[in-house]
């Protein structure tokens, strides 16, 4: 993970001014069902998600256009039909951008969901087996190697539309353990796997283009590392298929969402608040 260099711009008084902050991305980085949530509901998006929280402890004024449902294609066109474009929210004054996309780009929400075996191996099918063939390919892998380039061109807008902005990426959780927890979430260990696997390998994409475009990358797996899905309820950043606290399922929930918006926080140099972890 890299060090961001964001800084507050001088007021005409010589005081700082506030970091203007624009925060991108998709359900993980809006906070769907997370209360409270934007009285525009089209979007789903929490006032205690990720970018509010690293907004709060960075003294930050935050543009959030982050969305439930966004792909890189929404950064640039009109999500449902009537959203203005994420990108929007661009301009030569933005100091700090953050963004986490890709996961509806692949499909990982709906490959997860459809890993759902109510019955113990080998009662059912496995999906790791669907998704790769039998081993012989796998279209996950290819489905994210093949949108490497789109977001090599979104990361190349943001500079474009903000070049005086640090670019931060944070990365998707950990969302499963190795091995699974069968039946407390009922994918096969296999399976579970796999779907991490994928998420992992879209984390790594993320990274190394990031890295690449002189960006920070945010590691996220590692901050929800033995707070995933298989975790007791009281302890999870990561909610699983029926979801113990108000949050949408595969997603991070409240307690989640402060950890992500600390590091991101820690990441652009302001140290973790205790009260954040």
């Amino acid at each position: 993970m890299g060090m961001a260099t964001a800084t507050s711009a001088q007021a005409d008084d010589g005081s700082a001014e506030p970091l203007a902050y624009v925060a991108l991305g998709d359900s993980a980085a809006a906070g769907p069902l997370i209360p409270n949530q934007d009285p525009n509901i089209a979007c789903l998006r929490s006032d205690r998600n990720y970018p509010r929280v690293a907004a709060d402890a960075l003294g930050a004024d935050l543009t959030d256009v982050t969305c439930s449902g966004a792909k890189v294609s929404d950064f640039s066109g009109r999500q449902f039909g009537l959203l203005a474009p994420q990108y929007d929210a661009l301009s030569e004054e933005t100091d700090l951008v953050s963004l986490t996309i890709g996961g509806n780009d692949v499909e990982l929400v709906g490959a997860a969901l459809s890993c759902v075996n109510l019955l113990r191996e080998p009662l059912g099918l496995s999906c790791e087996e669907r998704f790769t063939q039998g081993g012989t390919t796998d279209r996950i892998a290819g489905d994210i190697d093949a949108w490497e380039p789109v977001l090599d061109q979104a990361l190349t807008e943001i500079r474009d539309r903000a070049p005086h902005a640090e670019i931060v990426v944070a990365g998707y959780g950990t969302y499963v353990r190795e091995g699974g927890c069968w039946p407390t979430q009922p994918v096969w260990g296999r399976d579970a796997d796999y779907i991490q696997g994928s998420v992992d390998r879209l984390n790594e994409t993320l990274e190394r283009r990031t890295l690449a475009h002189g960006g920070t990358y945010v590691d996220l797996a590692a901050v929800s590392e033995g707070h995933d899905v298989c975790a007791r309820p009281g302890e999870r950043y990561l909610e699983g298929l029926l979801p113990t606290s108000v949050a949408a399922p595969l997603h991070p929930n409240a307690r989640g969402m402060a950890a992500f918006g600390a590091a991101l926080a820690e990441a652009v140099g302001v140290p973790r608040p205790d009260e954040a972890l």
